[in-house]
């Protein structure tokens, strides 16, 4: 299964991050890229415990959608999303906040699987795993920036 590690250093507050990390409505602005709506489920502010979302969006020029549900919370440390349908054969998102002095360090571990056996592992190699590391860099640096505004 591959996984995806960043590691992002932020000069703002553990809970600034944590919350701004599960907010809906942040998580739309920061792939307005790829035209990211939230469609079902839990579509605007903080996403919480057992709460789930339907996210539409434009990758790879296709029209997808992809439902996730916040299934491990421990505020404002931790939180897990996982998918419970979408283009993923399965998908784990942990999302871990640890204090560093006045900083925040925010680790990304996301674990995948992609459909069509073989065939996604040659696509995974090829182009996707660095696509999603890019889109989470992308979201990183956004929510830094954000973070670092409030703070």
């Amino acid at each position: 299964m591959p996984v995806i590690i960043i590691e992002t250093k932020i000069n703002a507050d553990i809970k600034i991050c944590f919350d701004l990390s599960r907010n809906i409505d942040f998580h739309k602005e920061s792939l307005k890229h790829s035209n990211e709506k939230a469609i079902a489920g839990k579509t605007s502010g903080l996403i919480e415990l057992g709460e789930w979302v339907t996210w539409e969006a434009v990758h790879f020029g296709i029209k997808q959608k992809l439902t996730s549900k916040i299934t491990e919370l421990k505020s404002p440390s931790f939180f897990v999303d996982e998918m419970v349908s979408g283009a993923f054969k399965s998908f784990r998102h942990e999302h871990h906040f640890k204090k560093s002095r006045d900083k925040t360090i925010m680790i990304d571990k996301f674990f995948y699987k992609s459909p069509f056996g073989i065939l996604g592992q040659f696509v995974d190699w090829l182009f996707l795993k660095k696509y999603v590391y890019n889109l989470l860099k992308t979201r990183n640096m956004f929510l830094k920036e954000k973070a670092e505004a409030i703070f």
